[in-house]
C-alpha cells in the first residue's frame, strides 16, 4: 500500500465524539462589485472566459448557504469566506467572531494572481490559516435543506459518502480536445491520472454536494502531481492539463476504498440539484420539489446564460426568502 493509500485510510479515522472542530470554506465571486468586470475584461481569451454563469451573485445564494447552515449545522466551528480582494459582500457581518474572511493573495503566489479559475483558487485550500483537520468545502450555489449531520457526510466507518449521477464523465483520452469545456477538459485530465494509477475505465459523474475534505489527503493528492497542480494555480482561466480537486478527491477515495457511492436514488434526493434556467415552468417544479423531499444537500446552479428571465429569478429569489426566512447572525442587522 503506498503512503498515499494509507493516508487516505488515515482520513477515514474521525470521531465525532471526540470534539475535533470541524470548519466550512466558502469560495465567493460577484462580478458586480467595482473593478472585478474591467480586470476580467482585461485578461479574458475567449468568450467562454466572460460567462456570467460562473462570476453572477444577482441570486445573493450565499445569504441563504450561511442561514442554512446555521440553522441546520450549528455544530460547525468557523466559516471562512475566500474572495479576491477588496470583494467582500456589502451585507456581511465581517467583524462575526466565528467568520474568517481570507483573500486570494493571502494564500497564493502574487504571480498567478489576479485569478479567475475556480480550479485553481480551490487547489489552495489546504493553506487557508488556521483551518481545522477536517473542513466542509462549500461553493456559493450550495445550501442545506434540512439538518445535517456527520452521518450525512460519512458512513459509520468514516467512509465519505459520494452522490453519483446517471451520466460519465468524459473519458481521459479527450483532455486535450478543445471542443470540450475547460471544466470537462479538467475531468478528462484527472480520469487520465487514475486510469494511469487505477487502470482504465468510465467514470460516473457525481453531483455538486457540499464535500468533506480531510486537509492532509488533499494536500497529499496536490502533492501526487506537481506538473498538473502548478499548471492548474497557473491558469488564470480553466485551461486544458488542469485537475478539478472537487472531482479528483472523492474518485480517489472510491478508488482506495475511503468513499462510498450511495445508491442512485438517493444520490438524487439527497444532493438535490437545482439547475437555475430561464424557465418559469422548470424553475417552479424544481422549487416545489425542493420543498417536499426537504433534502440535506442542494445546489442551484446558475444557468441563465447572459440574460437571466427576471421572472424566474424573482420567483427563485421567493423560494430562498421563504425557505430560509431568518436572518443569519452573519448579516449585518441593517441589510437583512
Amino acid at each position: 500500500m503506498s503512503s498515499l493509500q494509507m493516508k487516505s485510510g488515515v482520513a477515514r479515522n474521525f470521531c465525532p465524539e471526540s470534539g475535533e472542530p470541524v470548519d466550512l470554506v466558502y469560495t465567493w465571486v460577484d462580478d458586480s462589485l467595482p473593478g472585478y468586470s474591467q480586470s476580467l475584461q482585461e485578461h479574458a481569451r475567449t468568450a467562454h472566459d466572460l460567462n456570467p454563469n460562473r462570476t453572477r451573485d444577482n441570486l445573493d445564494v450565499l445569504r441563504y448557504s450561511l442561514r442554512s447552515v446555521e440553522q441546520f449545522a450549528p455544530w460547525v466551528r468557523n466559516i471562512y469566506l475566500l474572495t479576491a480582494r477588496p470583494q467582500v459582500p456589502p451585507w456581511l457581518a465581517i467583524d462575526h467572531p466565528r467568520l474568517r474572511l481570507v483573500h486570494h493573495d493571502q494564500i497564493m503566489a502574487p504571480e498567478i494572481l489576479p485569478t479567475f479559475n475556480s480550479l485553481a483558487i480551490i487547489a489552495h485550500l489546504h493553506l487557508l490559516p488556521g483551518i481545522s483537520r477536517r473542513f466542509i468545502y462549500f461553493n456559493d450555489d450550495m445550501l442545506l435543506g434540512r439538518p445535517v449531520l456527520v452521518r450525512d457526510f460519512l458512513t459509520p466507518d468514516g467512509r465519505l459518502r459520494v452522490f453519483p449521477r446517471l451520466s460519465q464523465t468524459p473519458p481521459a483520452d479527450r483532455r486535450l480536445d478543445t471542443t470540450q469545456s475547460g471544466w470537462n477538459r479538467s475531468l478528462s485530465e484527472v480520469n487520465h491520472r487514475l486510469d494511469r494509477l487505477f487502470g482504465q475505465r468510465r467514470r460516473p459523474q457525481h453531483s455538486h454536494f457540499p464535500l468533506w475534505i480531510d486537509r492532509d489527503l488533499w494536500a497529499s493528492l496536490l502533492e501526487l502531481w506537481p506538473d498538473a497542480t502548478m499548471l492548474t494555480r497557473a491558469s488564470r482561466f480553466r485551461d486544458t492539463g488542469n485537475i478539478t480537486m472537487d472531482y479528483l478527491y472523492p474518485q480517489y477515495l472510491l478508488e482506495t476504498d475511503g468513499g462510498v457511492a450511495v445508491s442512485m436514488g438517493k444520490s438524487y434526493v439527497e444532493a438535490f440539484y437545482m439547475p437555475l434556467e430561464n424557465s418559469l415552468p422548470l424553475a417552479m417544479i424544481l422549487t416545489r420539489m425542493a420543498r417536499t423531499i426537504r433534502p440535506p444537500f442542494m445546489t442551484l446552479n446558475d444557468n441563465f446564460g447572459s440574460e437571466p428571465n427576471p421572472g424566474v429569478v424573482r420567483h427563485v429569489r421567493s423560494f430562498l426568502s421563504g425557505y430560509w426566512p431568518e436572518p443569519s447572525s452573519f448579516e449585518r442587522p441593517a441589510s437583512a
